[in-house]
C-alpha cells in the first residue's frame, strides 16, 4: 500500500495549454579514470540546488550558510567539502578585514578634515589680529601729541578684542565645518578608542603688561601703545628627539643637525686660527754638496720667491732652477730659522766593509796567499804546474804567461796554499803590483842559468813596498850551466841576504821540469806562514779583491775573486768597484761548483751586472738598494773624473799643436780577453811615440770586437787591435766595407813592436796578415795512425794547403799553427772554396771539437805606411 507522498505527480496541462513533464533532475555523462590507464563513461544526475541566501559580513550568518550548504552538496566527497569550507572561511575573514580597514580610513579622513578646518580658523583669527594691531600702530603714529581720551579708549579696544577671552564665538564655541554642532561642542568629549588622538590646541603667548593702557591714559602726554600681537608658536616639525623629551617640551622646534653643528665648530676654529698668530715650525733640512733652489725651498716648506729674495740680500743672484753650494744653502736655512744637516754623496760608502770588527775569539787560521813573481821565462808557471800537476804553461801563447791566475794547492801534510801567478813581461807591471798587494808571502823565482834580470828587480821592489816576506826559489837546477851561488851573491846587491850567507831569507833550489825539491819549497812556505800566524774571521760578510775579470759567451761577466775576510755564499749581493751583482754561481780553480768560499780561497764569481776592473775591492752588502746606490755613486765619480781628464787633455793638446804645429797621432781601439791584458796594453802603447807621432787610445774594453768598435774607429780613422779575441761576423763585414784595419795579436810584445814600427817607420818591409777564409767544423773523426781529422764546411773565402790557421772557440783563439792535411773526399787538394766540404788536420794538435771555427790566413810582405 502506497502513501500520498510516494505517489508520483500526475501529468497536467501547462498554463499555456501544453503538456509538460516537471523534471527534478538533469542527466549527463561523466568519464571516470581508473588506475593502469583505464577509463569508463557513466550516467550521472545533476540536481539543481535552491538559491543560497546572500550573506553579509556577519560570521554567524556565514557559518549558518556553510552548514546549510552541506545539505545540498550531497554529491561531493569529504575532501571537496573541506576545501570549499576553507575557501568560504577565508573569504569571510577577508571581508571582515576589508570592512575594518574601510572604517579606519573613514575615521582618519574625518579627523584630517576637522584638523584642517580648525587650523584654517585659527590662521584667520591670527591674521585679523595682526591687521588690527598694524592699523592701530599707524593711527597712533599719525595722531597729534595729545589725543582725546576717546582715542585712547578706542586704541585699547583692538587689544581687548584680540585677547583669547574675547575671541569670536565662531572661533571658540561655534560648530566646526563638516561636523555636527550638537554632537561636538566647544569642549569636546573624549574620543572613541578607535580614533587617533588629535594634537592639542596651539599655545598663545601674550605680553603680560595689562596696566599699559591705564598708564598711557593717566599720563595723557604719551601716545597710546598698540596692543601687542599674539605670538603663536609654530607647530613642531620633525621627529621627537631624546633631548626634547628630557626637556619636557615635545612641541619645541626641531634643532640643528649634527652636520650643521660640526660646520659651525670648524668655522669657529678657523676663525680662531686666523686671529691667533701661527706657531713657527722648525724643520731639519738635509743639505747635500750641491742643491737646487727649488729643492731647497721644498725642503724648508717655504716659497721659492722668498728663498730667492734671501739669496739676493746675501748677494747671490740665482733663479729658481739654478744650483747653489752647500755653504750658501746652509746660510739660507739659518736665515729662515731652520736646522740644517750636511750630507755628502760619499756617505753611501760609510761603514762599507766594517760590518763586524775582528775579535780574537772568532779568528781562525787560514791558508797563506803566495804570489809567484820573477822575470819572464824563468819558469814561474812551470813551477806551479809541477806543484799542481797541470799544464797551464802549454796553453799560453808565445810560451809566456800573459794572465794573472789564482790556484789552491793541497800539500802532503793536508795544508792548503793559495798561489797567485803573475806575468813576467815588462808590460804587466800593474799585475805584479796588484799581486803583491794581496799576498802574504812572495816567492821570487830566479833562473839559475840567467841570474837577476830587470823584472826580478821590479818584483823585489814590489815585495818591499808591500812589506811581505820573500822566499827565493832558484829554478832550472837541472841545466848544466846552473849557478845558484851567483844568484845568491847577486841578491846581496838588492838587500836580500839568504840563510847560507847569514841572513833570514829562505831559499830553495828547485827544478820544475824534474820536480826537484818541490816538497822543500812547500815546507819553506808553510814555515813562513806559521811565523806570520795568519788568521781571519769566517763568520762575517765577505770582503775580497778582484784578481782578474773577463767576459765569456753564455756566462756574461766573470771575475776571479780572492776572499780575504768572511765567507762568500751563493745569493750574496756584492759591490765590486763601480759594478754590483748577485752571486749566481761559484767555481773553484778546478772548474767545480762550490756553495761557499772561505778566506784565502780563489773562486770565479758569476752574476756581475758589468765587468769590474782588476784590483777592485769586492764587498758583500746587506741589500740590493745599497749596492745600487754605491755602484751609481762610483760610476758617476769615474765619469766626472774622465770628463775632467779629457777636457784637460784636449786643452793641453790644443796648446801643444799651436806651439809645435800639427802633431800626428794614431787613434787605437783595444779589445782583449781579460781586464789585466787591457790594462797592460794601454800602459804599453801610451809609452810609445814621440813629439811627432803619438798613440791615442779611443776605447779599451773586454770582449769580442763588435759593430760599435768599428764605428768608433771609422769616425776617428783609427786602428783596432784585438788581443786574443776576434770580431763577430757583422763587425767583420762592416770593417771590410768601411776599410777599417783590424789587427789580431796573441803576444803583447808583438803588439808593442808592431805599433812601434808603425809609429817610427823603422821597419820598412813588414809582414801583414791577410785573411783568406773561414771553415766551420761539422764533425770530428778519429783515424788510426793519423789522429783527429775535422770534417769542415768552408763558410767564407777559401782554404789553402800550407796556409796558417787558427782554431777559434767562441771567438777566442785556442790554437795557432799550420795545416798538415787538406782533403776533398779521398784526394789531397790545394784549396777548397766557399760552400764545399773538406777534411782538415793540424800539426801537433788534436784538441778539436764540433762547433769550432778554423781561420785561415796568409802572411804577406807589404810596405809600412804611416
Amino acid at each position: 500500500m502506497t502513501n500520498d507522498k510516494d505517489r508520483k505527480a500526475p501529468l497536467s496541462l501547462s498554463p499555456k495549454g501544453k503538456l509538460e513533464l516537471k523534471k527534478s533532475a538533469e542527466t549527463g555523462q561523466v568519464r571516470q579514470s581508473f588506475s593502469h590507464g583505464r577509463s569508463k563513461v557513466v550516467q550521472v544526475e545533476v540536481r539543481k540546488s535552491k538559491k543560497r541566501p546572500a550573506t553579509s559580513g556577519d560570521p554567524a550568518a556565514v557559518q549558518n550558510a556553510i552548514r546549510g550548504a552541506a545539505v545540498f552538496d550531497t554529491g561531493l566527497t569529504s575532501e571537496e567539502m573541506q576545501g570549499r569550507r576553507r575557501a568560504v572561511e577565508e573569504a569571510v575573514v577577508r571581508a571582515a578585514e576589508e570592512a575594518e580597514r574601510k572604517k579606519l580610513e573613514e575615521i582618519e579622513r574625518r579627523r584630517r578634515q576637522e584638523e584642517e578646518a580648525r587650523l584654517k580658523v585659527e590662521e584667520e583669527a591670527r591674521r585679523k589680529a595682526e591687521d588690527e594691531a598694524a592699523r592701530a600702530a599707524r593711527a597712533a603714529a599719525g595722531d597729534a601729541a595729545e589725543p582725546p581720551a576717546g582715542n585712547v579708549a578706542s586704541a585699547a579696544a583692538p587689544a581687548t578684542a584680540a585677547s583669547p577671552a574675547q575671541a569670536p564665538a565662531s572661533t571658540r564655541s561655534g560648530p566646526r565645518p563638516g561636523t555636527d554642532a550638537s554632537a561636538r561642542p566647544a569642549t569636546e568629549a573624549p574620543r572613541s578608542p578607535t580614533e587617533a588622538p588629535r594634537p592639542g590646541p596651539r599655545r598663545v603667548v601674550e605680553d603680560e603688561d595689562e596696566d599699559a593702557p591705564k598708564k598711557v591714559a593717566s599720563r595723557g602726554a604719551v601716545p597710546p601703545k598698540p596692543a601687542p600681537a599674539k605670538r603663536v608658536e609654530p607647530k613642531r616639525r620633525g621627529k621627537l628627539t631624546v633631548t626634547a623629551a628630557l626637556e619636557g617640551d615635545e612641541r619645541s622646534e626641531r634643532g640643528r643637525s649634527v652636520a650643521a653643528l660640526r660646520r659651525a665648530k670648524q668655522k669657529e676654529k678657523r676663525k680662531a686660527e686666523m686671529m691667533s698668530p701661527a706657531e713657527r715650525v722648525v724643520r731639519e733640512v738635509i743639505i747635500p754638496d750641491v742643491i737646487n733652489v727649488q729643492e731647497l725651498a721644498n725642503r724648508m716648506a717655504e716659497r721659492g720667491a722668498n728663498v730667492i729674495k734671501t739669496l739676493m740680500k746675501m748677494g747671490v743672484m740665482a733663479t729658481i732652477n739654478q744650483t747653489i753650494d752647500a755653504d750658501t744653502a746652509e746660510l739660507v736655512v739659518a736665515e729662515f730659522g731652520h736646522a740644517s744637516r750636511r750630507v755628502s754623496d760619499s756617505d753611501v760608502e760609510l761603514g762599507l766593509g766594517d760590518a763586524l770588527s775582528e775579535g780574537t775569539e772568532i779568528l781562525t787560521s787560514r791558508p797563506p796567499v803566495v804570489t809567484v813573481m820573477g822575470h819572464v821565462d824563468h819558469g814561474k808557471t812551470s813551477l806551479l804546474d809541477a806543484m799542481r800537476k797541470t799544464d797551464v804553461a802549454g796553453g799560453e801563447a808565445g810560451g809566456i804567461t800573459q794572465h794573472i791566475g789564482a790556484y789552491q794547492v793541497v800539500s802532503k801534510s793536508g795544508q792548503k796554499i793559495t798561489f797567485i801567478d803573475t806575468p813576467g813581461h815588462a808590460a804587466f807591471t800593474a799585475m805584479r803590483a796588484r799581486g803583491a798587494r794581496v799576498t802574504d808571502i812572495v816567492v821570487l823565482v830566479v833562473a839559475a842559468n840567467d841570474g837577476i834580470m830587470p823584472q826580478t828587480i821590479e818584483a823585489i821592489r814590489h815585495a818591499r813596498a808591500a812589506e811581505v816576506p820573500v822566499v827565493v826559489a832558484i829554478n832550472k837546477m837541472d841545466l848544466p850551466d846552473a849557478n845558484p851561488e851567483k844568484v845568491r851573491t847577486d841578491l846581496l846587491q838588492h838587500e836580500l841576504v839568504v840563510e847560507q850567507l847569514g841572513g833570514d831569507v829562505l831559499n830553495v833550489e828547485v827544478s820544475a821540469k824534474r820536480r826537484l825539491n818541490l816538497d822543500k819549497l812547500e815546507e819553506a812556505i808553510l814555515l813562513q806562514s806559521e811565523i806570520l800566524d795568519l788568521k781571519a774571521n769566517a763568520d762575517r760578510p765577505c770582503q775580497g779583491v778582484v784578481i782578474e775579470a773577463k767576459v765569456e759567451k753564455g756566462r756574461g761577466s766573470v771575475a776571479t775573486i780572492l776572499v780575504q775576510k768572511g765567507t762568500l755564499k751563493v745569493g750574496d749581493i756584492f759591490v765590486a768597484g763601480a759594478e754590483w751583482g748577485r752571486v749566481r754561481a761559484l767555481v773553484d780553480d778546478h772548474g767545480n761548483r762550490v756553495v761557499a768560499a772561505t778566506p784565502a780561497m780563489p773562486v770565479e764569481v758569476l752574476g756581475f751586472q758589468g765587468t769590474p776592473a782588476a784590483g777592485d775591492d769586492f764587498i758583500v752588502v746587506e741589500d740590493e738598494n745599497r749596492a745600487r746606490e754605491i755602484s751609481e755613486y762610483r760610476q758617476r765619480k769615474d765619469r766626472d773624473a774622465q770628463q775632467v781628464r779629457s777636457a784637460r787633455g784636449t786643452m793641453e793638446q790644443m796648446f801643444e799643436r799651436i806651439q809645435a804645429g800639427e802633431a800626428r797621432e794614431l787613434p787605437v781601439v783595444i779589445k782583449a780577453d781579460v781586464q789585466g791584458s787591457v790594462e797592460a796594453l794601454v800602459g804599453t802603447l801610451e809609452k810609445l811615440g814621440n813629439d811627432d807621432v803619438k798613440i791615442r787610445v779611443l776605447h779599451a774594453a773586454v770582449g769580442a770586437i763588435n759593430e760599435s768598435d768599428v764605428t768608433l774607429a771609422k769616425a776617428s780613422d783609427g786602428l783596432i787591435i784585438g788581443f786574443n779575441v776576434r770580431a763577430n761576423p757583422q763587425a767583420r763585414e762592416m770593417a771590410r766595407r768601411d776599410g777599417i784595419d783590424i789587427r789580431y795579436h796573441s803576444i803583447i810584445y808583438a803588439v808593442a813592436d808592431e805599433v812601434k814600427a808603425l809609429l817610427s817607420g823603422m821597419l820598412e818591409p813588414t809582414f801583414k796578415e791577410s785573411f783568406i777564409g773561414y771553415a766551420a767544423i761539422r764533425e770530428v773523426f778519429n783515424i788510426t795512425k793519423v789522429g783527429k781529422v775535422a770534417g769542415c764546411m768552408v763558410t767564407e773565402g777559401i782554404v789553402k794547403r800550407g796556409a796558417k790557421v787558427r782554431l777559434l772557440r767562441d771567438n777566442v783563439v785556442i790554437h795557432e799553427g799550420s795545416l798538415s792535411q787538406l782533403k776533398r773526399f779521398k784526394d789531397d787538394v790545394r784549396e777548397v772554396r766557399e760552400g764545399y766540404e773538406c777534411g782538415m788536420s793540424f800539426e801537433t794538435y788534436n784538441d778539436i771539437q764540433v762547433g769550432d771555427v778554423i781561420e785561415c790566413f796568409e802572411m804577406e810582405e807589404v810596405a809600412a805606411v804611416l
